[in-house]
């Protein structure tokens, strides 16, 4: 028999289908679903009731603006949603991604309204996505601000010397490897690195002034990387009103025009996806990526 004859390759396949059964399973049961709906006041409806507000929800680290993009873009092409909430539970994340999702939210509040609602943190790329929404709803004890650019890497010269590894380096350009991990960085490597963090910085504080409406010498005078309180956030700027989801999908809908009860609709959950984003929970990346030629890349955290 098989088994018999190959008993390592029987017992791998075993193990693979009892696996792929597990996820299938896990999946269906996680992600099940089409549309879900609920009320201002936290309570489920049907799931072919009519919704009037969209909620798209930006969470964790900000890698892509893919998926929250197409959310926004339906909620905005559908009649029947009259006001869209950004809810977000973010850290920050990549620079591009981030200013990609302002950029959207700029052209969709041209057409329908958007309300940003913070939950326990959205700071940095987190408020730069959402700075550009016509209204900023917190938490008092949210975790806002941070507006800051910073980039790092480890150096792992000393390692590897103690281990006897010599890098060798060929390269087209003089900085083609600035940032290398296997050798220190020279002053002249750190000023242009300076040079890109601080440009980004401005570009930061430029989106951030014309999103809240805000001159921007009183954006750059906040924006030095620190973190604030909702509460205090609201105090100098960075927030309209305090309140909880519900609070800022009441105040959507309002904004939005909407005519009787306030429903919220969220998007139909893609299961691939769903899946996808639990085997990189499981199985983080680094930053160090492939398409890049260096060893780092900015990131709005």
């Amino acid at each position: 028999m098989f088994s018999r004859r190959h008993p390592f390759l029987f017992f791998f396949l075993v193990l693979f289908s009892i696996t792929a059964v597990f996820f299938a399973g896990m999946t269906a049961l996680i992600f099940g679903g089409s549309v879900f709906i609920r009320s201002s006041v936290s309570s489920v409806v049907s799931p072919s009731s009519d919704g009037n507000v969209g909620v798209v929800e930006l969470t964790g680290v900000i890698t892509s603006s893919k998926k929250i993009i197409e959310q926004i873009k339906t909620f905005k092409e559908n009649s029947s949603i009259k006001a869209i909430v950004l809810r977000v539970n973010s850290p920050g994340g990549g620079v591009g991604p981030s200013q990609e999702i302002y950029r959207e939210i700029l052209k969709t509040k041209k057409t329908k309204k958007v309300i940003a609602s913070f939950g326990s943190v959205a700071a940095s790329g987190g408020y730069y996505a959402a700075c550009a929404s016509d209204g900023i709803m917190a938490d008092p004890g949210t975790i806002t601000g941070s507006i800051g650019v910073i980039m790092e890497y480890a150096n792992f010269q000393e390692i590897m010397k103690k281990i006897g590894l010599a890098p060798v380096v060929i390269k087209s350009g003089k900085f083609k490897d600035m940032g290398s991990p296997v050798r220190p960085i020279k002053d002249e490597e750190k000023k242009i690195l300076q040079g890109v963090a601080d440009e980004i910085h401005l570009q930061f504080i430029k989106d951030v002034a014309k999103g809240r409406g805000i001159q921007q010498d009183k954006i750059a005078k906040i924006a030095d990387g620190r973190i604030y309180t909702g509460e205090k956030a609201m105090k100098i700027g960075l927030v309209d009103k305090l309140g909880n989801l519900d609070d800022a999908i009441d105040w959507a809908g309002k904004l939005g025009g909407v005519k009787g009860k306030i429903k919220a609709v969220y998007p139909e959950k893609d299961r691939i996806y769903s899946l996808k984003k639990i085997f990189e929970s499981l199985f983080k990346n680094s930053y160090i990526t492939g398409a890049m030629p260096n060893y780092f890349r900015y990131i709005i955290n």
